[in-house]
């Protein structure tokens, strides 16, 4: 598979398809199990209160798995993603009820690169808070 999206018909600016993605305590003991980050921080709500935390939190590299999710939907092909990387800002808090926490994620090139390469700057945001800062990838297009 390669990118669905060609080099010549995307400019600066180009606003990518935003998402949104729910995140509830079942999803982070699924993460868990998948990643083996078993953190007493992401399901225990006493241990993350005792260390200071509002609440259970999600994991940091399943937000950060969430927010590149507009990315690959948009380019179509997940191998097309050759650099991501963000920097923390705050914690996704997920509440111990049916609604969870919800990760809203924008995304924009920002910058046209060599060899039909550009760079995607997203904007993931939890309860009105930016959770990503620094939020940037880098995709190979057609």
């Amino acid at each position: 598979m390669t990118a669905k999206i060609a080099f010549d018909e995307v400019e600066v600016g180009t606003e990518l398809p935003a998402g949104s993605f729910p995140v509830t305590r079942a999803t982070l003991v699924q993460y868990a199990g998948a990643s083996g980050d078993f953190n007493p921080i992401h399901w225990n709500e006493k241990f993350a209160r005792e260390v200071g935390l509002p609440d259970v939190i999600a994991h940091g590299m399943f937000t950060m798995a969430e927010a590149i999710r507009v990315v690959t939907d948009w380019v179509g092909d997940p191998g097309a993603v050759v650099e991501y990387g963000v920097r923390f800002t705050k914690p996704v808090v997920v509440p111990n009820d049916e609604k969870g926490a919800l990760i809203e994620v924008t995304a924009k090139v920002a910058a046209k690169l060599d060899d039909h390469r550009v760079r995607v700057d997203l904007t993931a945001m939890s309860e009105g808070q930016k959770v990503l800062g620094m939020s940037r990838a880098v995709v190979q297009l057609a």
